[in-house]
């Protein structure tokens, strides 16, 4: 597939900090600074991912700590009452954790952050068990493909499959992840098909078409 980054597990990072339920308030503050995260998945004693604690969870307390009067009367919802008392990262966590498997396609992972919210997901193994973490910045990484890359998937997956008698009359150029395919076709009807297809492939930004009716073959 020339290198394309399909699934989760070719763009995430697979060294991952996480705490156990019982870690400390401290404990989780310190790790995040350690190393330069935000958020730090919580595993139960099986090795699976029970939760996320972030630092939005983590503000609750600093809030109240900070101006008590004014910290409960930011504190409205029972969720952020409960979290500006807790000390582990149990009682802090957001659960039931979002978690994406390391077999899901960037697309998926792309959705799930979307509809939840969320900035990075813990990725699990058949499992169930921490493999990484992907984050919005992880999913990007597939439009830093070479376009010469991406030319050559569009070629030798998309043009020659659905234009094999006339491929070698199509020429397929990428720009700064724009391909733009142009010659002679025979049948114009699989153009709309082509556009699909190579809006599919990794790293594709934009599309643009000057196919034309042509190369009868008898």
């Amino acid at each position: 597939m020339y290198g394309t980054p399909h699934i989760v597990s070719d763009v995430m990072t697979r060294t991952v900090a996480s705490v156990d339920r019982w870690a400390s308030f401290k404990v989780i503050v310190g790790m995040m600074q350690d190393r330069g995260v935000s958020a730090l998945p919580v595993l139960g004693g099986d090795g699976r991912v029970v939760g996320v604690v972030s630092e939005a969870d983590l503000l609750p307390t600093e809030e109240l700590r900070d101006s008590p009067e004014e910290g409960y009367a930011l504190l409205r919802r029972p969720a952020d009452m409960a979290k500006a008392g807790a000390v582990t990262a149990g009682d802090l966590m957001s659960s039931p954790a979002i978690t994406v498997s390391a077999n899901a396609t960037l697309a998926e992972a792309a959705r799930t952050m979307a509809r939840e919210k969320v900035k990075r997901l813990p990725v699990v193994d058949e499992a169930g068990l921490l493999a990484g973490i992907v984050s919005r910045a992880d999913l990007l990484k597939v439009f830093l493909r070479d376009d010469h890359d991406i030319a050559e998937e569009i070629r030798h997956e998309i043009v020659s499959y659905l234009f094999p008698l006339t491929s070698s009359a199509i020429q397929v150029d990428v720009h700064d992840g724009v391909a733009t395919l142009t010659g002679q076709v025979r049948d114009t009807s699989l153009v709309p098909v082509a556009a699909r297809l190579v809006r599919a492939v990794e790293g594709v930004v934009d599309v643009e078409f000057e196919l034309t009716r042509g190369m009868s073959v008898h």
